[in-house]
């Protein structure tokens, strides 16, 4: 496990630099990510967030409730989203305590790299979309404070 960084840190702040090494250190990266994630507990998981200003994030929107379904996310864009938007709410593990209302896309379709670096194509939807969008928005310098509204 790794520490979280807190609103405040300037890295939570910082566009993260692109993955360009598929490595050992990614795949330990992402293993540590994937751990503090469940101990926080969390369903995402930016880079940024434990001090890492690299494109990379980790979800998982089931194993709450269901099986784990963990995926990894290197590089990752997105290439097309709904024109709808849904309002939701949302926390932040580098935000404790609060809880912003959010308006994110009802879906969007996602390009990125695997832990090998193999391209990657998807369309999520509910949860699992607005969870890809929140921590594409880390990847990006951005925090709920600034793109939603606290309850």
């Amino acid at each position: 496990m790794r520490p979280l960084r807190f609103e405040g840190d300037p890295v939570l702040l910082q566009t993260a630099a692109a993955v360009d090494q598929f490595d050992d250190d990614l795949a330990v990266l992402v293993r540590d990510m994937f751990e503090t994630m469940y101990a926080a507990p969390g369903r995402g998981l930016a880079a940024p967030q434990i001090g890492v200003s690299r494109r990379v994030f980790v979800v998982d929107t089931d194993w709450k409730e269901a099986e784990p379904a963990p995926m990894i996310f290197v590089n990752p864009q997105i290439t097309a989203r709904a024109t709808h938007e849904v309002q939701g709410t949302e926390a932040c593990l580098s935000i404790p305590g609060k809880s912003f209302d959010v308006m994110r896309p009802a879906w969007v379709e996602v390009a990125w790299q695997d832990l090998d670096g193999t391209a990657q194509q998807a369309r999520f939807d509910g949860v699992q979309a607005i969870c890809v969008c929140h921590e594409l928005d880390h990847l990006n310098g951005l925090l709920i404070t600034q793109t939603g509204t606290l309850q």
